[in-house]
């Protein structure tokens, strides 16, 4: 038999110790069905209603995790460009492999030693492939967001901050609506703004230096945007760690796991220009290994102007999804903010009428700023499309103009809470 040329099938194969995979360890890759495990943080409080979204748009059944905020289900891999186009879900990984029920060992040494023996046990095949897709995913959505900032240089339009509202009344409420375009898709797989880490949450830590990669025959569409050649990749390990029964810390699973990792593959370890992220979940005794799919949360996709609660998109959607809107519903956020859950029900239901109001003067500039942003997108991008029906206005939420009983639902994100502790802050 033909020795492969490719160092990553090579260290796949290259198990010198010779042992199987653990026990009960689940393949993230089915081979007979082409079907790949697809993981997926989504806001807390909303893993059932994400299911949903998952179940309805790519017709596969989800499966929550114990973990909060994670939810996993099996796809075909050409379906992957359709799984960053959902609303409800943050970041996504492909699970190279997942124990429910994994063994740690009664001391530290030994536990970190079996996390170092597990690196070379995993199937990395079936993982990296997706990774490969999705990696020509985020070229091709560069290539189209450089088409289009070379196109909007050369004409710029009016700029939309100069936009101001005034309050709305009925006499003329129907005279201020505007049709705003239906943005596009946004940039699933945007590159230009580095991956932000919550050190709160999570500790990132990558392994130890080495040597770079060996010259790579064939793979060229391996290599990362921007780079000439495959002859190096670098890469980090993240691990996130809940339950108190542990013996180690994030840092040393990190740490012992990605040092494993390196040499096994020889990438070369970076803790911010990296190409791969390698994900360490572990959850009481579940751990799940995965590759990162996304460099920054999906939630960023619609907000240009920031308030100093702006509330997550991806949230958004979950809210206006439990309410249900219907055709023809007129949907009003009397707190608007920044306009998140409008513009979200805009986009997401666009035959329901959506109305966003504030009474500071600013929330409202920024909210109607960003419904002309997605417009201007849209416009850049030379397309046309029916548009939709929406307005913002400043009001008195004690004295809304409406008429009783006009209204079908009220979703809104009250303004205050633990990011804003005192009356004097509203």
């Amino acid at each position: 038999m033909q020795e492969s040329s490719d160092p990553v099938m090579n260290s796949q194969n290259a198990n010198t110790d010779g042992k199987p995979a653990p026990e009960g360890a689940d393949c993230c890759l089915n081979q007979e069905e082409n079907l790949v495990t697809i993981g997926a943080t989504v806001p807390t409080g909303f893993e059932y209603t994400a299911s949903d979204e998952v179940k309805e748009k790519l017709g596969v059944k989800c499966r929550v995790s114990k973990d909060r905020g994670r939810i996993y289900f099996d796809i075909p891999v050409d379906v992957l460009p359709q799984v960053h186009q959902l609303r409800s879900l943050d970041n996504l990984f492909v699970v190279v492999q997942e124990f429910l029920h994994y063994h740690f060992e009664e001391t530290k040494e030994a536990t970190l030693q079996g996390f170092m023996q597990l690196a070379s046990q995993l199937p990395w095949e079936g993982a990296l492939q997706v990774w490969r897709m999705n990696n020509t995913l985020k070229k091709r959505s560069r290539h189209k967001k450089s088409r289009q900032q070379c196109s909007a240089n050369e004409e710029k339009p009016n700029d939309a901050e100069n936009l101001h509202i005034d309050s709305l009344s009925l006499a003329d409420s129907s005279d201020r609506m505007c049709n705003l375009d239906i943005p596009e898709t946004p940039n699933i797989l945007s590159s230009d703004i580095p991956p932000k880490c919550d050190f709160s949450c999570t500790e990132h830590l990558a392994a130890k230096e080495a040597a770079p990669l060996s010259e790579r025959k064939g793979e060229e569409h391996d290599s990362v945007a921007g780079s000439d050649s495959a002859s190096l990749l670098k890469f980090r390990v993240t691990c996130s760690r809940a339950g108190e029964k542990h013996n180690f810390t994030s840092n040393d699973a990190a740490r012992d796991f990605g040092g494993a990792i390196q040499d096994l593959f020889h990438w070369k370890a970076d803790m911010t220009k990296f190409d791969i992220e390698v994900l360490l979940n572990i959850h009481q005794n579940e751990v799940v290994v995965g590759i990162a799919l996304t460099e920054e949360s999906l939630h960023r996709r619609n907000i240009t102007h920031f308030g100093p609660t702006t509330l997550r998109s991806t949230l958004a959607y979950g809210m206006l999804r439990l309410c249900n809107p219907q055709p023809a519903d007129i949907i009003i956020d009397p707190m608007c903010g920044t306009g998140a859950i409008p513009i979200e029900g805009a986009m997401e239901w666009p035959n329901s009428f959506h109305l966003a109001g504030d009474n500071n003067g600013m929330a409202v500039n920024r909210a109607a700023n960003n419904f002309f942003s997605i417009q201007k997108k849209r416009q850049d991008k030379g397309r046309i499309s029916c548009g939709i029906v929406a307005d913002v206005a400043q009001w008195d939420i004690c004295n809304i103009p409406l008429k009783t009983g006009s209204v079908d639902a009220i979703v809104t994100d009250m303004p205050f809470g633990k990011r804003l502790l005192f009356i004097s802050e509203l």
